[in-house]
């Protein structure tokens, strides 16, 4: 969507900060041995004390109010009966819907104790999110989010992986700009417009490039034994710096 009022500003701010704070909850409460249901569950009641609904849930049948991977399992995550393990690498993704506003983010960690190597992983993805949102303002060409994504991961040593995108969002879970990609496509001539809403979410890998569609018709999980880690936030394009709207 394209921001029209203040109160359109407002709005999703407030849903943008009930998301980041439901990512903030689950992973204080996460621990060792508890399942990815128990934990989506906390998420789940989060939400709806706060008068927000899963959007995965209620647009996909999701079976899940968030989507939470483990590991080799990147994103889109089924919470289950999957047991919390010491040194796990977890990624939080929760979308959420308020009075029809829409607010996306994710969160990647280590639960402990803490591979040095994954903890690196995830604070260089965060990086590259954050340098990506910093060079983002009105008449930025959409494929610039694809050259910083990919420089900034060379300069960590990783890879990018390539299928899994960026997207606008507002009144919808997924709107256009649909497939904003994070490597850098050359002819796409999109261009980034003042009160453009959209997510920025890289996916920084240790091996693979790609990921792979699980039989559960819903889990990405890379096809080695390499790890990935995301974050991601939701922002509103200006003239000047993106207003970031997924923060507690």
């Amino acid at each position: 969507m394209t921001i029209e009022s203040q109160s359109d500003i407002e709005a999703l701010k407030k849903i943008g900060s009930i998301v980041a704070r439901t990512i903030r909850e689950m992973k204080r409460c996460t621990r060792i041995g508890m399942t990815t249901r128990e934990l989506d569950e906390i998420g789940g009641r989060f939400l709806k004390k706060h008068g927000a609904v899963s959007a995965p849930k209620a647009i996909y049948q999701f079976p899940g109010h968030t989507c939470i991977s483990i590991n080799h399992d990147v994103a889109h995550g089924i919470p289950g009966d999957r047991v919390i393990r010491p040194g796990d690498l977890i990624n939080i993704d929760v979308s959420a819907e308020l009075d029809g506003y829409f607010a996306d983010a994710g969160h990647s960690f280590v639960v402990p104790p803490v591979n040095p190597a994954l903890l690196r992983l995830c604070q260089h993805t965060r990086h590259t999110m954050m340098a990506v949102i910093a060079s983002l303002k009105h008449g930025v060409k959409l494929n610039e989010i694809g050259r910083i994504i990919e420089r900034e991961a060379a300069k960590g040593g990783y890879q990018v992986i390539r299928n899994l995108c960026s997207h606008g969002i507002g009144k919808s879970l997924h709107e256009a700009p649909q497939e904003i990609w994070p490597v850098y496509n050359k002819h796409d001539q999109r261009v980034l417009t003042e009160g453009l809403v959209i997510t920025i979410e890289p996916f920084l890998s240790t091996g693979a490039q790609y990921v792979v569609e699980q039989p559960d018709g819903w889990t990405m999980r890379v096809p080695d034994n390499s790890f990935a880690a995301q974050h991601e936030h939701t922002l509103i394009i200006t003239k000047k710096a993106p207003i970031i709207l997924t923060v507690a």
